[in-house]
This record gives structure tokens, C-alpha cells and sequence, in this order.
């Protein structure tokens, strides 16, 4: 079996939590791409065993301490694997999910790191993020077949992420029958999921409970921006006399009404534009709403982004203040993890002083129960939302 030394920082990090270490602090290795390895200190000190990557600068993932039990590479992780998939299946089913699609692996948020898997209806689409996940594709899908029996099994292996791990981007089905199109519901909504080309795994189901909840702050006039397939929208429709969604894709709005036509909402409008130009057009034109949700994409990929990132996120609230009436209520949110919850609020904050508006804080939320964080690793804290109610 490989082993890989880490030195006395890498060390240190696993000692506070965090299963990450860096190529920085790796002392030596004998390690191939996307082996199970032993992983000691420069003392020979045991620390457990993790996966490597010879081209990530996240060299390796620690996925299992020092146990009283065998070495995982006994055969090559497969038990660890299938015992941590039951867990994270037995998880989801403790979370009454009040819908047929939700993520049933979130990486190391439940120790199997370089690993998703989301469940939409019958069909489980994953994705293998790291070397040694990829390198074990062929046994995490029969296991998955055994624990889960879908109807098929697709792999969604094209994020730009795959990249640092030397992996080529790529998309196919590697068990059973995946459509191109499968209908789900979410509560009361019934989506038509694009398997193959939508955003993520199809859906951010991230953002599950946030729709839910964004529809029982609604009322009056609701403005969605960046709407994506409506997933805020469709849901204030209930509770909404009138919801303006808003995008600048073309396909993406073209999802939103054919699942208000699909639903039977009436109340909904679906706009293409530049979503911070229409912003800036409805306060000039003297439009106000109710309620609003803010739901961007990731305006900070990396650090050298957060700047500008800063800016965008200013930007797009002061305008959604000084649209909103008093008493209204705002949801915002931010995915982007380099922009944490402090310097986001700090944010907010600086663009309610600017609309001289005051605002309530009424709740903070997070990305839905089936894509869990662990406490040491805040890269799976990446989901920021503020519930605000304008109140001067």
C-alpha cells in the first residue's frame, strides 16, 4: 500500500478538522493517481487513510482516522464506500422531503469526498470530482445500484473542476436507462428536469427549503431575480397576486413558462434580460413589489473575484431596496463561497445605508437539510441567505 508523509503543518490541520492537505505540505509520497493511501506524520505517526491526486493542489482527502478495524485498503475502500452511502441514504430518509428530487451524497459533507450523487425520481445522477472517486466509478455505481436499484445511473462528469484533477470532462450513462427529460415535483411544483444540460445535476437543490420559505414571506407583488427554471417563482405563485421572474437566458425562461403552463399559474411573467439593467429600469420606472428574492449566480469563483463580487452583490440589493415597500420583505442569497456570511452581510448593510432604507433581519438560512456542512471545513458552508423586512 501507498503511503504519503505530511509534514508538521498538514499535520496540524488534520489535528483541528479539516481532511484537506495541500501539495505544500506533503513530505514524500510513493503515491499513484487516485490511490488509497496511508497517510503518517513525519514521525511516522499513523493518521489514517485518504485518497490521492498526483495534479490537484488538494494532494489528498483524508477519508477515515486511525481505526481499531482494518485498513480500508484491505479491498481498496469498497466497504468504507458502501458503509457511507447507507449512512448518508439513511440520512436523507430522517429529513421528511416533501419532494422527489434531493441530493443523496454531498461529497465530505458526508465523509466520501469527490463525490456527488442527487436522486431525481427513479434516475441518480453523480458526479466523481477527484482522481481516486473516479478512479472507483465502476464500483461506487454497483453499489449504488444495490443499495438504491434505480432505473439508470448518469454520469454528469463535465464541472470545469475536473480539470485541476487532470480529468477530461465528460458525460454518459454508466448503469440502466436515463432519459434526456424527467419530471419532478418539489412540494406543490411539478420541474422537467434537463438531465444533461441543466445547471448543476439539473436543479439547485440546494435552494429547496429557501423556495419554500421564500413563499411564506410572499405577498402582494413578488420580483424573482435570476430566476434560473423559476424554482423561487413558481412556488410564490401560491401566496403572490403577480410574479415577475426574471433571466438573461433565453432557455431558462423558456423552462419557467412552460412550468407555469405545466402548474397551471397564471399570476407568473417571465422576462429575458440583463438582469441588472432591468433592475435599474424598473426603479426608473417607478415600479414597486412586495417581495423579492435575489438568487445570483456565484459572482466570486476564486479570491481574486471577491472585489468585483463585492460590487455585484451592492449593486443588485441597493436596487432591490429601493424597489421594495415598506414592510416588504427581501431574500438574498449568495453561493459563493470565497464571500462569507460576515463580509455578505457587511454588504447588504452598505446598500441599505446607500437606499437610506432601514432593514429587519427576520431569519438566516442555508442550503437545504440534504446538503449538510461539517463543522472544520467551511467550504461546505457556501450558501448564504438573509430573509430582510424593510422597515424605514
Amino acid at each position: 500500500m501507498s503511503t504519503v508523509t505530511i509534514s508538521p503543518r498538514g499535520a496540524e490541520r488534520l489535528r483541528a478538522g479539516h481532511p484537506w492537505i495541500y501539495r505544500s505540505d506533503i513530505a514524500k509520497t510513493d503515491a499513484q493517481a487516485g490511490d488509497l493511501v496511508r497517510v503518517i506524520s513525519d514521525r511516522k505517526r499513523l493518521f489514517g487513510w485518504g485518497f490521492w491526486s498526483s495534479e490537484s493542489q488538494i494532494a489528498l482527502r483524508v477519508i477515515q482516522g486511525p481505526p481499531a478495524g482494518p485498513s480500508p485498503a484491505v479491498d481498496d475502500g469498497r466497504a468504507l464506500i458502501g458503509e457511507r452511502l447507507r449512512a448518508a441514504i439513511a440520512y436523507r430518509g430522517t429529513l421528511a422531503i416533501d419532494a422527489t428530487a434531493w441530493r443523496v451524497v454531498n461529497a465530505e459533507a458526508d465523509c466520501l469526498p469527490g463525490l456527488i450523487v442527487d436522486r431525481y425520481g427513479d434516475v441518480l445522477v453523480i458526479q466523481t470530482l477527484c482522481q481516486a472517486t473516479d478512479r472507483r466509478l465502476a464500483m461506487i455505481v454497483e453499489l449504488l445500484v444495490e443499495q438504491l436499484a434505480p432505473r439508470g445511473i448518469l454520469a454528469r462528469n463535465d464541472p470545469k473542476v475536473r480539470r485541476l484533477e487532470g480529468l477530461e470532462e465528460r458525460v454518459e450513462v454508466v448503469a440502466g436507462d436515463v432519459p434526456d427529460r424527467i419530471e419532478i415535483r418539489e412540494a406543490k411544483i411539478r420541474h422537467e428536469v434537463d438531465l444533461r444540460q441543466g445547471q448543476k445535476t439539473g436543479l439547485f437543490l440546494d435552494q429547496r427549503e429557501n423556495h419554500a420559505a421564500a413563499a411564506r414571506y410572499t405577498r402582494g407583488r413578488a420580483l424573482d431575480a435570476f430566476t434560473y427554471q423559476g424554482g423561487f417563482a413558481l412556488q410564490m405563485a401560491a401566496t403572490a397576486d403577480r410574479v415577475l421572474a426574471l433571466d438573461s437566458s433565453g432557455p431558462a425562461i423558456a423552462a419557467v413558462r412552460a412550468g407555469a403552463d405545466r402548474n397551471g399559474l397564471a399570476n407568473v411573467e417571465a422576462r429575458e434580460v440583463n438582469v441588472f439593467d432591468e433592475l435599474r429600469e424598473l426603479e426608473v420606472s417607478g415600479a414597486r413589489f412586495d417581495t423579492i428574492v435575489l438568487d445570483p449566480p456565484a459572482f466570486a469563483k476564486n479570491k481574486a473575484a471577491v472585489e468585483r463580487a463585492l460590487a455585484g452583490y451592492k449593486e443588485i440589493n441597493l436596487r432591490a431596496i429601493k424597489l421594495l415597500n415598506l414592510g416588504g420583505h427581501l431574500m438574498t442569497c449568495s453561493c459563493s463561497y470565497n464571500v462569507d456570511e460576515a463580509l455578505f452581510s457587511e454588504v447588504i448593510e452598505a446598500a441599505a445605508v446607500d437606499a437610506r432604507a432601514t432593514l429587519a433581519l427576520v431569519e438566516k438560512r442555508m442550503q437545504a437539510g440534504d446538503h449538510p456542512l461539517l463543522l472544520g471545513i467551511p467550504e461546505t458552508h457556501y450558501l448564504k441567505c438573509l430573509v430582510l423586512r424593510k422597515v424605514a
